[in-house]
This record gives structure tokens, C-alpha cells and sequence, in this order.
């Protein structure tokens, strides 16, 4: 099983590259990933509701386009409405994508969340947490949980749950 990060936007600071690194060279004995920074829509100083609107959709364009639909690629949505997910249940929706011989696209959205037909396309709609979080932070958070699932998938001693 593959898992490709698709992630709006580039040029992470270097506290947040050193934390994903760290993660990524953990988790590569058990999980081949790889990001795909797609490029952020230009924004106007000051956007209108439509501009919004309208950045989502770009946006969205080339998350679809970046998506492998005609593989056997599932597409999981980082959205904040989507449902949370326990370490355990994490690690169980990865073990079922594996033996089905699934691939996953993960998607981090833009500064203005992800356009409707995004989410529509979606094969699950995930919440790291109801918090708003900074995007780079997020892609930190989403390799260490992904390195906590499969390291409870493979016996590892990472995982200490209750």
C-alpha cells in the first residue's frame, strides 16, 4: 500500500520540515508515502466571498487532478465536519485499505478548505480535530499518526495506548 499526501501549498518553515522528516523516515519500513504539493491559487488582498469561492475551486481542480481515480486509489479528505478517529481505528481503516490492495490520496486542503466537489469525491471525510489548525502543522500531525497506526498495526512499541 501506497499513501500520497496531496497538500495545498509549499515552502514549510524548517521546524515543520525537520518534524515531518523525522516521521517520514519512521514510517518508511511500514508504509511507502509520498507528498504532492500542489500550488496554492494566487489570492487578492483582500478576497470577496466569491473570490473564496473561486480559490477553493482552483484549488480543488488540481487536488482531482492529482488524484489517481482510475487506480485503486481511496480518497480521504482532511475536513474538520469529517469524522474523528481514534489511534486504534485509524490503524484498522489503514489494515482494511491494505487488504483490499488499496492505495490512499490524502488530501490537506488550502487556507480556505477544499472545494465542494472535493468533498464529494471523497471515500472518507476525516477530522484530526475540531481545533483549527495551521496547515503546516498539519501535515506534521498527520505523519505522526499515521507512523502511531501503523507502528500499532506492525506490534511496535511506539503505540502505548490504555
Amino acid at each position: 500500500m501506497k499513501v500520497r499526501i496531496l497538500t495545498v501549498g509549499h515552502k514549510m518553515p524548517q521546524w515543520i520540515q525537520t518534524g515531518f522528516d523525522d516521521y517520514h523516515k519512521r514510517i518508511g519500513p511500514m508504509l511507502t508515502t509520498e507528498v504532492i504539493e500542489l500550488p496554492a491559487a494566487k489570492r487578492a488582498k483582500n478576497p470577496s466571498l466569491a473570490n473564496l469561492a473561486q480559490y477553493r475551486e482552483q484549488e480543488g481542480q488540481a487536488i482531482l487532478s492529482a488524484h489517481q481515480s482510475a487506480s485503486r486509489e481511496q480518497l480521504w479528505v482532511l475536513d474538520v465536519k469529517g469524522k474523528s478517529l481514534s489511534t486504534e481505528r485509524l490503524a484498522g481503516k489503514l489494515a482494511d485499505a491494505m487488504q483490499l490492495g488499496d492505495d490512499i490520496a490524502l488530501v490537506i486542503g488550502g487556507a480556505d478548505g477544499v472545494s465542494p466537489e472535493v468533498l464529494a469525491a471523497a471515500d472518507f471525510k476525516w477530522s484530526l480535530s475540531e481545533l483549527t489548525m495551521p496547515h503546516p502543522l498539519v501535515r506534521v500531525v498527520l505523519m505522526e499518526q499515521l507512523y502511531r497506526a501503523m507502528s500499532l498495526n506492525n506490534n511496535h512499541p511506539y503505540h502505548r495506548g490504555n
